[in-house]
Parts: C-alpha cells; structure tokens; sequence
C-alpha cells in the first residue's frame, strides 16, 4: 500500500462516516411530524408537541451545519496538510518525543474547541434559551471551557505521556502497560467521579432528612440495598433538563438527584427513579459495562501496537519522522469502522440493561411511577418520541419511552 492510496482510505471513512450519520439523521427527522401512539398521547397537549416538533427541527438543522462545518475543518486540514505544519511546531520547541506529542494534541485540541465554541454558545444561548432550558450564564459557560481544557490537559495529557513512555521503553508491548493505566483510571474515576470531579463543575449537598429520604431508605432496605450518601446536585445551574444517576461500588457507592428532577417529580416517581438505578446495580450492570470497556480497551491498545510505528502512517499524512502520535491519529481513523461496531453491541447491551432494570422497579417497587416519572421527563426535556426505529437501534443507549412503556406494561 502507498501512503497516498492511505491518505485517500482516510479520507473516504471520514466522508462515508459523515454520510451515513445523515441520511440515519434525516431518517429520524421524517418523523418528527408523525402522531403520538396512544400510550404516549397524553405526554403532551397540542400545544407543547408543536413545541417539541419545533425543538426537534431546529436542533437537527443546526446539527446539519456544525456536523458539515466539522467536515469541511477536518478534511481542509488534511489537504492543506495541517498535521504536518503542527508536527513542526512541536518539533521547533521540543526534541523530547513526549513534549512533541503533548504539544501536538494540545494544539490541535485546543484549536479544534476553539474553532467550534461559537457553535456551542450558540446552542446554549439561543437554541437552549429560545425553548426554556438554558439557566447557565455567560461566566459558568466560559469557566466551565477553562476547567475543561485544565483537566484534559492534566489527565489527558499525563495518561497520554505516561503510555508514551512505555512505549520508548518496551516497544510493541506497550499496550499491556497502557491498558493497565487506562483499566486503573477508569476505575478509580468510576469510584470517585462525583467526589473529586463533580464537584469542580456542580454543588452537591446531601439530601435532608424529610419524608423523601424516609421513602428512598425505607425502599432500599426492603430490597436490601444499604446506601447512606444520597446527593442533591445544583443542575438547575445549568439547566432546567432532569436526572439522576448511581456511581461507583462498594463504600464509595452514591445516588445523585439532580435538584430538577426532584422539583419536577413527586416522591413516589423519584422513588422509582431510584429503584430503576438500584437495578443496575442489583443486577451487577456497572461491574459488567467496566468489564467490557477494559476487555474492550486492551484489543484497541493491543492493535494499536501492530500498526502505530509503521511508517507508512506519517508518510501518509506527509509527515517525515515517524511517530506515536501521528500513528495514534491514522489508527484512530481506521478504527472507525471497528468502534462503530463495538459501540452498536455496547448499545444493544445497554438497551437489555435498561429493560432489566426497569423490570426491577416494577418488580420490587411499582411500575406506574416510573411510567409517569419517564412521561414527565420526556415532556420536560421536549424529547423526541417517535424516533425512526434504525436510529434508535445505532444510536439509542435507552430503549425508546415508548418501547419502555410497552415493557413496563406487560
């Protein structure tokens, strides 16, 4: 294979990508005028499902134009060579190899957010704030970017350095040890995220006691499920949009409420909110989703080491020393088809843990709350409720409310 016949394979995942994910968009947004079935009829009046039809549209063509602008960047970036230019720029600061990278991803991540945070303010400040969703102001959105870029650059990047390293240090085996920092991180983030990560971004005070902690206590005990830290967190400052999530295991485990969610719901809805959430854990989902993701790290990484040092990979991209972060970006491209792939079966599989968890609040609490919770949730957040069912099966992490309906009601 030449590099240039390479460059042009690159080139034609990244268009037929793009193609695809529009004619799956456009595939939904035929829909966007179809009736409510009947068990979803009384979600919204005539009035708010105008509005949602209008909040549907109006974010697919604005998804349209950034998804086309990203293209056009990306692929002019190619063409003119870009990859090259910012190779030099980091070479002509550094000659250390992990500096190189470092300085290379930095550049281009940090010009690529730039680039497209006016697209992003305008999502927020005219598209969020025209429907009544937006609550963040100007100072929390531009903050929130400076945090960003702070803590890719210090997790990112330090993760990124030290599998560099490894890599100088024992070659093509260095993906045993990058899987082994990758599976350490993701647990230990999986454990202590809403303790040391969220609290940088959001406020997160514990829940009172009152009649809807006797009620969540009352229902974990019944189903033996003992947990002492339950979170109130600000989304509200941000937000009018609801959830509510579990995270980590064993002492570390917390439920979060996002203070929308508990102002939009009555208490038996949370409740079974939370007994839905209860059911992943039960039903050991976390433990499963963290297994697949480290299988499925340690065969990305243990391909990566096959292809990422051959030199036809900087060639291609008409940079003249080879090395491990120009071969991370053309592997990253050539995996697309393949991570396509494994993220349909993660959908799929989170699809059947969703109905499994939804079986269990209807099992050991009540199934008509969570309906009416799901229902309030879905008009709040003016969702799409009759998706295109190839769009729900490539996209969807969650069943579709009307197939969780359905499941609720059998």
């Amino acid at each position: 294979m030449t590099p240039q016949l390479l460059f042009y394979i690159l080139i034609g995942i990244i268009i037929a990508n793009f193609i695809f994910d529009q004619f799956l968009d456009a595939l939904n947004a035929k829909h966007f005028n179809d009736s409510l079935p009947e068990e979803l009829s009384d979600v919204y009046d005539d009035k708010e499902y105008e509005r949602s039809q209008a909040y549907k549209k109006t974010r697919y063509r604005f998804g349209i134009l950034t998804s086309t602008f990203s293209l056009i960047l990306t692929l002019a970036f190619f063409f003119l060579e870009g990859f090259a230019y910012v190779d030099d720029i980091a070479r002509s600061i550094s000659d250390n190899s992990i500096v190189i990278a470092l300085i290379f991803f930095g550049i281009i991540l940090l010009a690529s957010d730039i680039l497209t945070t006016p697209f992003s303010y305008y999502s927020t400040f005219v598209i969020e704030e025209k429907f009544g969703f937006n609550k963040t102001t100007k100072a929390t959105f531009f903050l929130d970017k400076l945090k960003g870029w702070l803590m890719g650059a210090l997790l990112g990047g330090g993760i990124l350095a030290l599998i560099i390293w490894f890599y100088q240090l024992t070659g093509n085996d260095f993906w045993i040890y990058a899987w082994i920092i990758v599976t350490i991180f993701s647990i230990f983030m999986n454990m202590f995220y809403s303790k040391l990560i969220v609290p940088l971004f959001n406020k997160q005070t514990p829940l009172e006691d009152g009649s809807l902690r006797q009620k969540i206590e009352a229902y974990a005990r019944n189903v033996g499920f003992q947990i002492d830290k339950i979170f109130i967190i600000d989304g509200s400052k941000r937000s009018t949009k609801a959830n509510a999530y579990f995270s980590g295991f064993g002492k570390e485990k917390r439920i979060t409420l996002y203070d929308t969610l508990v102002n939009d719901l009555e208490e038996e809805e949370i409740v079974a909110v939370l007994a839905h959430e209860v059911g992943h854990y039960k039903r050991k989902h976390i433990i499963y989703n963290l297994s697949l993701s480290i299988l499925t790290t340690g065969l990305t990484f243990w391909i990566l080491s096959l292809f990422v040092s051959n030199p036809i990979f900087s060639q291609a991209l008409s940079v003249e020393e080879t090395s491990f972060h120009i071969g991370l970006i053309v592997f990253g491209i050539l995996y697309t088809p393949i991570s396509e792939i494994t993220g349909l079966l993660m959908n799929l599989l989170s699809r059947k843990f969703e109905y499994q968890a939804d079986d269990f609040a209807k099992e050991t609490y009540a199934a008509a709350p969570l309906i009416s919770s799901l229902k309030k949730l879905s008009s709040n957040s003016l969702n799409n409720l009759t998706p295109h069912p190839s769009y729900v099966f490539f996209h969807y992490s969650h069943p579709s409310l009307g197939q969780r309906i359905f499941n609720l009601k059998k």
